[in-house]
């Protein structure tokens, strides 16, 4: 039995020293893990260093770590727009896990950077100084508008069609000597901008000269489609192709008030009476044989009606479904809530005489207040939630390839 007893007691000595207390283990585990976060702190400059946004460049041979942290925060405030505008929902914009900046707020418009700051990067960023630019360069503008529009096209559009028909290019107007194609999208500023194609063209010396009739019924401007397939293929290969554009539902507010408040011989008897007819109860005779008096409301009823009893119009339609930018690859996207600082830029780009500039005075119903953001909002107001969100579906492709905001913070 003693001898039973001292083996058993030599076996518990042998465990009590192959088996450290679980104090030790927690200590070397803690020991290990602190290790492991010091490297990894001392490599986190150049973690994100490494994924900069697109343009930016460092100099590592030269800079400290410190340094180099500093540059890379203040050339991606430099992206910042002044501005608290609510951004799309991830929904809307491809690569939608980037955060997109604010907008300023005359335009409405995202800043759509190349690569988006992540969340780690702005916790290391905290302390830094805040840039504020102005405005970015008309160049970069561009680069980031046509860039939208291409990752639009292929996230949503990549299974349409690429053959280009007379249909895709019939509402482009042809300026030869100046290698211009101009996209028109009525209530974005067409009616000045035929005015400069005719002054470049040498219809008229001055866009003063030209009246509303001489613009939009004398046929001073051909048209893409008037040419041959030749024709067509090489000019949209070799000129500058150009449009210009304005938010949704400011330009659709803008189409309402020109075409049913004011008096007009078309418009009214021949929308005006069949809107008032099915979406009118208790019309009077006056109003069904007129065709005047077209509320907001019901005009938004005919729009938002897969059953239109009269159909579409160029001056409500969508501008993507006028110029195709899916198919033909716009090298000039203009906006109207910067029209004048847009169009005078590209003028310059394409040589224009240096005394042509983008007019400013009022083309249709002179005496009206032009439509702003104030106007529009009164009436949107007139419709209900859901109505709304039909009409910013209605428009919905043009609010993502031209990025505007959504105009109401309810909408999905």
């Amino acid at each position: 039995m003693l001898l039973v007893d001292i083996l058993r007691g030599r076996r518990r000595l042998r465990g009590s020293v192959c088996k450290p207390p679980c104090s030790f283990w927690f200590l070397l585990l803690f020991g290990v893990g602190g290790l492991v976060l010091f490297i990894h702190l001392q490599d986190l400059p150049d973690m994100v260093l490494q994924q900069a946004p697109a343009g930016v460049r460092f100099r590592g041979s030269t800079l400290s770590r410190q340094e180099q942290c500093a540059q890379f925060s203040d050339r991606v405030n430099q992206r910042s727009e002044e501005g608290d505008i609510d951004p799309i929902s991830p929904m809307q914009l491809p690569d939608s896990q980037w955060e997109r900046d604010s907008a300023t707020p005359g335009s409405r418009e995202h800043d759509p950077s190349p690569q988006q700051v992540t969340k780690r990067h702005r916790k290391l960023l905290k302390t830094s100084p805040v840039l504020r630019p102005n405005s970015s360069s008309p160049s970069r503008v561009q680069e980031s508008r046509r860039r939208i529009i291409r990752d639009v096209c292929g996230k949503y559009r990549s299974n349409i069609s690429r053959t280009i028909t007379p249909h895709h290019v019939s509402r482009i107007y042809v300026e030869d000597r100046h290698k211009l194609l101009y996209c028109e999208v009525p209530k974005a500023g067409c009616s000045n901008w035929k005015r400069i194609l005719m002054v470049l063209a040498g219809v008229a010396n001055s866009t003063r000269e030209i009246n509303h009739v001489a613009v939009h019924y004398d046929n001073h401007l051909k048209r893409l489609d008037s040419f041959d397939h030749q024709g067509i293929t090489s000019r949209l290969e070799t000129y500058t192709k150009v449009v210009f554009v304005r938010e949704p539902m400011e330009r659709l507010v803008s189409a309402f008030r020109d075409k049913f408040e004011s008096p007009n011989s078309y418009y009214h008897p021949v929308f005006g009476k069949p809107i008032i007819s099915k979406y009118r109860v208790n019309a009077s005779q006056t109003a069904l044989k007129t065709g005047s008096g077209v509320t907001f409301r019901e005009f938004m009823h005919y729009l938002l009606d897969v059953h239109r009893p009269v159909g579409m119009d160029i001056h409500w339609e969508a501008a993507n479904q006028l110029c195709s930018p899916c198919h033909l690859h716009y090298d000039f996207i203009g906006k109207v809530e910067t029209l004048e600082e847009d169009a005078n830029f590209l003028l310059r780009k394409i040589g224009a005489p240096e005394n042509l500039s983008y007019p400013s005075f009022k083309d249709g119903n002179p005496k009206a207040a032009r439509t702003s953001t104030q106007i529009t909002q009164h009436y949107f107001s007139q419709l209900n939630a859901s109505e709304r969100q039909r009409a910013y579906d209605f428009y919905y492709m043009d609010y993502l390839m031209f990025n505007y905001s959504k105009p109401y913070k309810d909408l999905y």
